[in-house]
């Protein structure tokens, strides 16, 4: 939808009018206590907020699309801008490694933002469940390595310098790694920032794999780079949601607030919660969210 039809349709009433009759802070107050159950199992599932929270939200609360996509890039970012500082202090973010990754997907997640915005929000639910569907495919196929066997570094990885030493806190030891694939890897980059920029789902359910599996980052050092390429990749994209007015701040705080408090809950609860149960759980989540939006988007359900 573009910014002029969206100013006309919904931007004083956020909510579609079967919800009118319902008092307008039960809303909020019930988008705080889903999300801070979603930041609680987030953490332990290894999945960003993100992801859960768009096609939930869209597919159970009465909010148009386009300002739950606006509210879901604000939530992946603020869980990523929570985490970033630690994870440079510990060495685990990679500059060298995440920059010119992130440039490559910040443009393109503009793009895609620009594009999920002018289309129809039956066509963009369409896209999303599929979307979705897919990513539980990736969550149910990826097989993550702790230390990828890199046996050398292709010609792009060399010149921008994407390699490096990190001090495992398990062991205590420094591990040298690099990464090889390079082209591939932005390819995949470009591709992912327009699935975030698109569906306002962030990307670091797509971000580990790709560093890990493709081009060979150990997973500490990719969980932590991801986070930073989040940052700016989420950051570009929120700034087409918010010129177009798809941000509001009764959707967009109460989200954030409730996913941050339930994320911090989350990583206290990370060495006590079997993670395998919980991801396992986040995956119906998905499959089920997913398969709602796609029914939507096609007529079917309600």
């Amino acid at each position: 939808m573009g910014s002029t039809a969206l100013a006309a349709e919904a931007l004083a009433l956020p909510i579609d009018a079967a919800a009118a009759a319902t008092a307008w802070w039960v809303w909020p107050l019930a988008l705080f206590v889903v999300c801070f159950f979603l930041g609680v199992i987030a953490v332990p599932a290894g999945v960003g907020g993100g992801v859960l929270f768009v096609p939930l939200v869209s597919g159970f609360f009465p909010f148009h699309l386009d300002y739950v996509r606006g509210a879901g890039l604000l939530v992946a970012l603020s869980s990523a801008l929570a985490a970033g500082p630690s994870l440079l202090r510990a060495g685990l973010a990679n500059m060298r490694v995440a920059i010119p990754l992130a440039l490559l997907a910040s443009i393109s997640s503009m793009l895609g933002a620009l594009l999920g915005l002018a289309l129809p929000a039956a066509v963009v639910r369409i896209a999303l469940g599929v979307a979705i569907l897919g990513i539980v495919a990736v969550m149910l196929m990826a097989r993550k390595s702790e230390l990828p066997d890199v046996p050398q570094s292709d010609r792009l990885a060399q010149l921008l310098g994407m390699h490096g030493v990190f001090v495992d806190g398990a062991t205590g030891q420094q591990v040298q790694w690099r990464t090889h694939r390079t082209p591939q890897g932005l390819a995949l980059f470009f591709f992912i920032g327009i699935l975030a920029g698109m569906f306002g789902l962030g990307a670091g359910w797509a971000n580990v794999p790709a560093l890990n599996l493709v081009m060979g980052a150990p997973l500490k050092v990719a969980a932590g780079s991801s986070s930073f390429i989040l940052s700016l990749v989420d950051s570009s994209a929120a700034w087409i949601y918010l010129n177009n007015g798809a941000v509001l701040p009764v959707i967009a705080a109460p989200s954030v607030v409730g996913m941050m408090l339930g994320a911090k809950i989350g990583a206290r609860l990370l060495s006590v919660l079997k993670a395998a149960l919980i991801r396992k759980l986040v995956i119906g989540m998905l499959l089920f969210a997913g398969g709602r939006a796609l029914l939507v988007g096609l007529g079917i359900g309600g």
